[in-house]
């Protein structure tokens, strides 16, 4: 049988833990035998889970001889991780030990240098923070899951779900993770690279660029270069780019490509206006590039997202959305 360790921490996000124990909990083998078994772990006997405190039956041991190691969400970033948590994830890895993070977990593993060199992702809220912290990162806030081979991270919440319905289509094929997700009542898993529905937010720590992301809030709509970037927030384009990375974690273009699209995604969400007027007030251009921009950041077309996240009445949206 699977052997799952899922190490909770103080902070923890209950939701995020609770998703393990459900999806890996209905996965059945022949006869009715359970595919996986599943241990809640942690350093301490009582975890503060936000709400409640969680009484924590097994300890770091599990990790020692876990097939898969899972890390849910944590609250607060703040909170330091101490070295013999740190040490049991990294031998937990050198062992072979499949890492998993769900949303905030990813500064976990971070944090045991299990993620440096590797392409990542965790909530789009918490994507900046997470580049920042660890430079030798590469961050992406706009899908719902990588899977790197031996080390797979998600982002928040449902996203989690996925990633875990992932795991037993790899272990188990797409049949039974199909059967467990009927029995979650969710739906089939989304493929990873589907983007998670909400990209960025301004960061509110960018102090010294506050100025610029205010005005480039102020118009998405113009045909913005680097050049005019740097113009306007005085700088050289090589001064600008280094700020970007530090303080918001990308460069000035991918946060201005996110920010058209995350308008768009409220235009979508909101009013019932044509592909072709979003383009304009979004700054691409033209219907076609804008589409293909936004399939390709958002995973899914504007038609689609607009079904999915705008509630007036179908019949009445136009026919070229």
């Amino acid at each position: 049988m699977h052997k799952i360790a899922v190490l909770a921490l103080n902070s923890l996000v209950s939701f995020d833990l609770a998703i393990p124990c459900m999806i890996f909990g209905l996965v059945k083998r022949t006869e009715d035998k359970d595919a996986y078994s599943v241990y809640i772990c942690s350093e301490t006997k009582v975890v503060n889970a936000g709400v409640v405190d969680l009484s924590v039956r097994w300890g770091l041991d599990q990790l020692e001889t876990a097939d898969t190691v899972i890390i849910p969400g944590i609250a607060d970033l703040t909170l330091p991780i101490s070295d013999t948590v740190i040490a049991a994830l990294r031998v937990a890895a050198e062992r072979g030990a499949r890492m998993v993070s769900i949303c905030t977990g990813a500064f976990v593993l971070a944090e045991a240098g299990l993620l440096d060199g590797l392409r990542v992702t965790t909530h789009w809220r918490e994507a900046g923070e997470l580049a920042r912290r660890f430079p030798k990162l590469t961050v992406d806030p706009n899908v719902l899951y990588i899977d790197n081979g031996q080390i797979l991270t998600s982002a928040g919440l449902t996203a989690g779900i996925d990633l875990c319905l992932h795991i037993v289509r790899l272990d188990h094929g797409s049949r039974v993770a199909a059967d467990a997700a009927r029995l979650a009542v969710m739906p089939l898993e989304r493929d990873g690279g589907q983007a998670q529905f909400i990209v960025h937010e301004t960061p509110s720590s960018a102090t010294t660029l506050q100025p610029l992301l205010a005005w480039l809030e102020n118009n998405l709509n113009q045909p913005l270069t680097l050049d005019d970037l740097a113009r306007q927030s005085a700088m050289s384009k090589r001064t600008l780019s280094r700020r970007f990375m530090e303080q918001v974690g990308t460069t000035p273009l991918q946060w201005l490509l996110t920010s058209r699209i995350r308008r768009a995604q409220q235009i979508l969400e909101t009013t019932q206006l044509s592909v072709e007027h979003i383009a304009t007030a979004t700054g691409f251009g033209s219907a076609t590039a804008f589409r293909e921009r936004f399939n390709r950041l958002v995973g899914i077309s504007p038609q689609a997202y607009r079904r999915a996240f705008n509630g007036s009445d179908q019949s009445t949206f136009h026919k070229d959305v």
